[in-house]
C-alpha cells in the first residue's frame, strides 16, 4: 500500500494512538514490494524469524542460483538448500510454491484482479502459505488497504505496549475500529516497533 497523506490525516485525526506515533517518529515509510514469485518467496522466508535473518537467507540462496525462479528452485537438492541456510520446512514450502506456479495453479497476474478474500483462498491452498503470509502479500504487494495481520507478533506486542488492551479478543475488537485503514494502522505500529528498537 502506498502511504498517502489523505489516509494518514484521516487515521491520525481519528485515533490518538497513531497521532502519538506520528508525533514521535513521523509517518511510516513506503514498504511496497513488487508483485510476484520473488516477493512471495521472500515472505515465506520471513515466517517466524527476524527480517535480518530472512534477508541473509534470501541473499545466500539468490546468489547460489543463476535466477530466482521456480525452475531453478526445484533443481536444488535438499543438501544445497541446507547449505543456503534454508530450513527443511521452508525448503518444502518454496518447492510447493514453485510447483504451483509452474503448474499454473497460481498465476500472479490474476491475483491483482481478485478480492482479498479470493486471494486468501488462492494462496492458502498452497502448503506453507497461511494467513500471515497472505496478509503480508496483500498489504505489501497488492496494496490492500484494510488488512491487519493478527498473527504478527510485533503488531500484537506494540498494541499491548501502547494500549490497555491485552487479550486477543480485545485486540480484534480494537483493530476493527481502524477500518477501512487497517493496513495503514499496521504500518504505523510496525514503524513504532522498529524505531523504538532501533531496527529501522
Amino acid at each position: 500500500m502506498i502511504v498517502n497523506n489523505p489516509n494518514i490525516k484521516s487515521l491520525v485525526s481519528t485515533h490518538k494512538i497513531f497521532s502519538n506515533i506520528k508525533d514521535k517518529y513521523g509517518a511510516p515509510p513506503n514498504w511496497q514490494r513488487p508483485q510476484g514469485y520473488v516477493s512471495l518467496s521472500r515472505i515465506i522466508l520471513e515466517q517466524q524469524i527476524s527480517l535480518a535473518s530472512a534477508e541473509a537467507h534470501f541473499i545466500k540462496l539468490n546468489n547460489y542460483i543463476p535466477e530466482f525462479s521456480p525452475t531453478e528452485i526445484l533443481k536444488l537438492t535438499d543438501e544445497e538448500m541446507r547449505a543456503c541456510q534454508i530450513s527443511r520446512q521452508k525448503n518444502k514450502y518454496l518447492r510447493e510454491l514453485s510447483s504451483a506456479v509452474l503448474n499454473k495453479d497460481l498465476v500472479f497476474e490474476e491475483l491483482s484482479k481478485l478480492s482479498p478474500t479470493e486471494v486468501r483462498r488462492k494462496l492458502t491452498s498452497i502448503k506453507g502459505i497461511g494467513d500471515w503470509t497472505t496478509d503480508i502479500y496483500l498489504m505489501f504487494c497488492l496494496q490492500s488497504k484494510d488488512i491487519f495481520p493478527l498473527g504478527d507478533i510485533a503488531l500484537i506486542t506494540t498494541i499491548r505496549e501502547l494500549t490497555k488492551v491485552k487479550t486477543k479478543s480485545g485486540i480484534v475488537r480494537l483493530t476493527k475500529k481502524w477500518k477501512p485503514l487497517r493496513s495503514l494502522a499496521a504500518y504505523f505500529l510496525w514503524h513504532y516497533y522498529l524505531k523504538k528498537r532501533n531496527r529501522n
